[in-house]
């Protein structure tokens, strides 16, 4: 896949917790970003001769703006993944997106404000924001367009990110529904028809696709709107959430094992319980996984041999 074992764990890395990441990158670059615009500000200040602005007050006025930003970034990334850029419902779009816009600035100069009015406070000085709906207004056009960038960026960055780590899709027997739809009638005519099991996922990854057994995937674990799979050290992300995936996957041998969690039978090396009633599983891979109480009879029934074979020949001998 062209991808070295360094880089495959670091997305798989990132895909574990990839909202802190995106929060993480976007800090270093607010915070060098707003590092350069105070030196900027400071160099301006000192051409003037009658200049009275002290050294650390650039450094304050930008940083706090930095902060306030970073504090409401989580609700940003809420807003962009509840509402993402698309072309159906523009009009519900452009209202979700600047009502959330006008919600973050205002909350914006609130925070920045605080922070300011406390420090000039602690100094003994007194902090001026100036004629309040002039400066709100040059705050608002600012913070406005630094959301429509921010969302920009962030869709981008995501389908980006997608094309980097890779992505499932369920791959359709179509040769299995083929031979199904054109066998022979038979006396059973009325029975519903068999759909065959999922054997493969597809996996579109840098504009190539290959294909995941289903009996590889060692366990799968609830992320936001998707599911991640894993298989053989790697993770790959398929949008559905885990109770229907599971459902799909029953007769392949899964079973779910917690909220977030469920599990190929086969890579199961070893159970352990506690006298809550929770519980461990052991892969063969040294993964372990929490056994939830909520989910342990149920675990348990799935792990006992089936007989609906045995009754099907019984019934076909009579």
């Amino acid at each position: 896949m062209g991808v070295t074992n360094n880089s495959q764990q670091w997305i798989n890395r990132i895909s574990q917790h990839p909202t802190w990441y995106a929060w993480l990158a976007y800090a270093i670059f607010l915070l060098c970003n707003n590092g350069i615009n105070a030196s900027v500000v400071w160099s301006e200040a000192t051409r003037d001769s009658d200049n009275t602005v002290l050294w650390w007050e650039p450094v304050l006025w930008e940083y706090s703006s930095a902060i306030a930003t970073l504090l409401l970034v989580p609700l940003l990334f809420a807003s962009f993944d509840r509402q993402p850029l698309r072309f159906g419902q523009p009009l519900r779009q452009l209202v979700w997106h600047v009502t959330a816009a006008s919600l973050f600035c205002t909350a914006h100069v609130a925070l920045m404000v605080a922070q300011r009015e406390w420090v000039y406070g602690w100094l003994g000085q007194d902090y001026q924001f100036g004629p309040f709906w002039r400066e709100f207004w040059y705050e608002y056009r600012k913070d406005v367009w630094g959301y429509v960038n921010f969302l920009v960026a962030y869709q981008l960055v995501g389908v980006l990110w997608r094309r980097v780590r890779g992505e499932a899709s369920i791959l359709a027997d179509s040769d299995a529904s083929t031979s199904s739809a054109t066998s022979a009638p038979t006396a059973e005519q009325s029975e519903p028809t068999v759909v065959p099991p999922l054997q493969h996922l597809l996996v579109k990854k840098l504009d190539k696709e290959f294909l995941v057994k289903v009996s590889a995937i060692e366990y799968l674990e609830s992320c936001g709107n998707y599911v991640n799979l894993h298989s053989q050290g790697r993770i790959y992300p398929l949008r559905s959430t885990l109770a229907q995936l599971c459902e799909q996957l029953s007769s392949q041998g899964f079973c779910r094992v917690h909220r977030s969690f469920a599990v190929n039978h086969a890579c199961i090396a070893e159970l352990s319980y506690e006298p809550s009633g929770d519980g461990d599983i052991k892969l063969t891979s040294g993964v372990v996984l929490p056994l939830s109480r909520r989910y342990k009879d149920e675990f348990r029934a799935a792990l006992l041999p089936q007989k609906t074979t045995s009754k099907n020949h019984q019934q076909d001998a009579e």
